[in-house]
């Protein structure tokens, strides 16, 4: 007599990974992302993230504070990459920058409040 709950088959040894063909799912690669951050008070920061390496982050960041009349720096982050950081709520008007000046507005995605 055979017991066939005890026979050693595993349902998932021949599948292999099925996310392995879709390296890219949940990358957030293709987007620029503009994210709104609270300080203290009523003082936010403006991050801005996921630019194409194209565009030159120094000239960028020297166009928006000339632009939007506000301080900002280039920060670099071990997991985002370089981040633009301004001082404010410039989010719209980044956003608008950007459409204004070639980029795709179905690229970039504006987070908070």
């Amino acid at each position: 007599m055979s017991v066939q709950n005890l026979n050693t088959f595993d349902p998932f040894a021949d599948e292999g990974d099925p996310l392995a063909e879709a390296a890219d799912v949940g990358s957030t690669s293709d987007y620029i992302h503009i994210r709104i951050q609270q300080r203290n008070g009523r003082k936010t920061l403006t991050t801005l993230q996921g630019l194409p390496k194209q565009y030159d982050q120094k000239k960028l960041l020297k166009a928006f504070k000339k632009e939007f009349a506000c301080n900002g720096t280039l920060v670099d982050d071990e997991k985002m990459g370089q981040v633009i950081q301004l001082q404010g709520d410039q989010r719209a008007k980044i956003s608008a920058f950007l459409v204004e000046n070639g980029m795709d507005k179905s690229t970039i995605k504006v987070h908070g409040f």
